[in-house]
Order: structure tokens, then C-alpha cells, then sequence
């Protein structure tokens, strides 16, 4: 949280927060364990922890937002959430969405490299199924790969299971060309519940 670096920034315990700024113990220990969301804090509050931590209220808000979109869910909720996009908004809809927010250099450039490959691919899949160009913004990305083929998480369970190799040859063999041109297995990206 925020607030707990400011803290330690300013070698300032929670007790003395609350002292100097006024602002009751049980609403500094919500808010420095997430518990409270800063969002939602009143402005009055906020400006009093700003006030006493040598910092703007902008700051904390700012920092806190940053600090949510750096939130990274399982790459098994990443591809489930993309496949589910595609069927809202249709092939052309989520190509031109994905491509105008940059979204894949946005990931890329934060070393998510499963999820910005997942992503390139998707966008060249869909491409190539609705007679489109591929975009050559992202060439440089198609040049990398993961190291490891990275498997779905139900025939890694499988495999895992039972050792049997027939599993993942299995996977591989349906596996769709442009997302295993960067070591992802992925065989199905329509069927979404």
C-alpha cells in the first residue's frame, strides 16, 4: 500500500500518522492494511495523512492508481478474459481496440511477456481468420519467444498426473500455428462459456 511506504519514507509509524494528522488509529490501520480504499477516503482525511507525510493528496491517489493497474492476474485469468472479449466484441471490434490502446507494447514493456505473446497472437490469429494484414507494429516482438513451450493448465494437471507424454504431444499437435510461434499451446480460443 501507499500510505505503508510513505510511512517507511518517512520513518513514521502508524501511531504517529494518527496523532500528528488527526485522523482516528482504526481508519489509518484500514486504509495502510487495503482494507479502505484511498479512492473512497473522504478529501479531508486524505489531506491530513498528506499533510503530515510531506506529500500532495494527488500524489497518494496517483501512486494508489498506478499501484492497482500493476495488479497481474493468473495468466490462466488473462487468456480466459481475452478469449472472452473476442466473443463480445467480435474479431474486427477487439483487433482495432487492441491495436489503438497499444496494449501489447504496454504489457510487453512491463516484462509481462506471456501476456503481450498471448496477446500478438490473438491479434494475428483473428487477422489471418478474417483476410486482414498483420501489423507490422509489433515485428520486433514476434521475433521472441518463451523459452518453454507453456502449456494450458489442464493438460499440465493431466500431465502432471499421470506422466503420460501422450498428453502434451497431444497439445501440441492441435496446437493453433500463431500462438505457438511463441511457445503458447493454445488449441482453443472460441468455445468460452
Amino acid at each position: 500500500m501507499i500510505v505503508n511506504d510513505l510511512l517507511k519514507k518517512a520513518n513514521i509509524s502508524r501511531y504517529r500518522l494518527s496523532k500528528e494528522s488527526g485522523v482516528a488509529m482504526t481508519t489509518i490501520t484500514d486504509i495502510c492494511s487495503g482494507k479502505a480504499d484511498l479512492d473512497k477516503c473522504e478529501a479531508g482525511t486524505l489531506y491530513k495523512i498528506a499533510k503530515v507525510l510531506g506529500v500532495t493528496v494527488d500524489s497518494i491517489l496517483e501512486n494508489n492508481a498506478i499501484e492497482k493497474m500493476d495488479y497481474r492476474c493468473s495468466f490462466e485469468t488473462f487468456k480466459s478474459n481475452t478469449c472472452h472479449h473476442v466473443k463480445d466484441m467480435g474479431d474486427i471490434d477487439f483487433i482495432i481496440e487492441t491495436l489503438e490502446t497499444d496494449e501489447i507494447r504496454k504489457l510487453y514493456k512491463r516484462s509481462w511477456y506471456r501476456e503481450a505473446f498471448y496477446l500478438l497472437a490473438m491479434i494475428d490469429y483473428l487477422s489471418g481468420l478474417n483476410g486482414l494484414p498483420i501489423c507490422t507494429n509489433y515485428n520486433d516482438i514476434r521475433s521472441r519467444k518463451l523459452e518453454m513451450p507453456y502449456f494450458p493448465a489442464g493438460v499440465a494437471v493431466s500431465y502432471a498426473a499421470t506422466g503420460d507424454e501422450r498428453i502434451k504431444e497431444k497439445a501440441l499437435a492441435n496446437a493453433i500455428p500463431e500462438f505457438m510461434r511463441f511457445n503458447i499451446v493454445e488449441s482453443e480460443v472460441r468455445n468460452v462459456c
